[in-house]
């Protein structure tokens, strides 16, 4: 009888991060022989940045787990509907509906201390005036970002941050692919950047298999790669 061939895991970073972020984890998924890619995510809006995103996935020969931290899950809820993705993976991250913007989504519980923990700086836009992008306070990063990360690799990555376009806070999801694909979910239980509220409400909403880690930092694809890359490993084995 032929087997299903095993799905490419695309692992697609959040704000303030970089691919490097899932170093640990990709190691794990390697050792276990499942292909996976790490695009840089472009972190200038929801629109364009889904649409690269399903374009990276709509290139991979055979199907697909899209795996989103952080902001990277709204981004996978508009790129799933892509033929070729067969399951979707949120590690602390937003699920958001379509219609749906990352500040109302967000909106719905208490906001978390990364809200009032942003620096604002402008980058340039073509001809048109100057936009704005946003990175987390420097001497903030390791409490709201990483606190179960040791304090000699949180001093690399809050000055080695990725900025946000603040643009992508009100952007709406044109499409929420959990409507028709399967979907997992990580609920880190001790996150500051997303509320742990937040997770849980989109994830039950979406009909996520949850998992929840006690103590779990939102880098907890740092933190803990392994316990990351068993629910990934559950959603390859569920949809190859």
């Amino acid at each position: 009888m032929a087997t299903n061939p095993t799905p490419t895991v695309v692992l697609v970073h959040g704000a303030f991060a970089d691919a490097s972020s899932w170093t640990g984890v990709i190691v794990e998924l390697q050792n276990d022989g499942i292909p996976v890619v790490a695009p840089p995510n472009p972190l200038r809006g929801l629109v364009s940045d889904a649409a690269y995103i399903a374009s990276v996935a709509a290139q991979i020969d055979g199907p697909v787990v899209l795996v989103g931290h952080s902001y990277g899950g709204a981004l996978i809820s508009v790129a799933g509907t892509t033929e070729n993705v067969v399951g979707l993976v949120y590690i602390a991250a937003y699920v958001t509906e379509e219609g749906e913007s990352l500040g109302e989504l967000q909106g719905r519980f208490p906001l978390s201390p990364l809200v009032s923990n942003l620096n604002e700086a402008t980058y340039p836009v073509g001809g048109a005036e100057p936009a704005v992008e946003v990175t987390i306070k420097a001497e903030s990063f390791p409490d709201i970002f990483a606190a179960d990360v040791p304090a000699a690799v949180t001093k690399v990555l809050a000055v080695a941050q990725r900025p946000l376009a603040a643009g992508a806070f009100t952007e709406t999801a044109s499409a929420a692919a959990w409507k028709t694909k399967p979907s997992w979910a990580l609920v880190a239980a001790a996150d500051q950047a997303i509320n742990p509220e937040v997770q849980r409400f989109a994830a039950k909403r979406a009909g996520a298999t949850i998992i929840e880690l006690e103590g779990a930092s939102h880098a907890v694809a740092v933190s803990q790669p392994k316990q990351v890359a068993d629910l990934i490993r559950a959603a390859v084995r569920a949809t190859g």
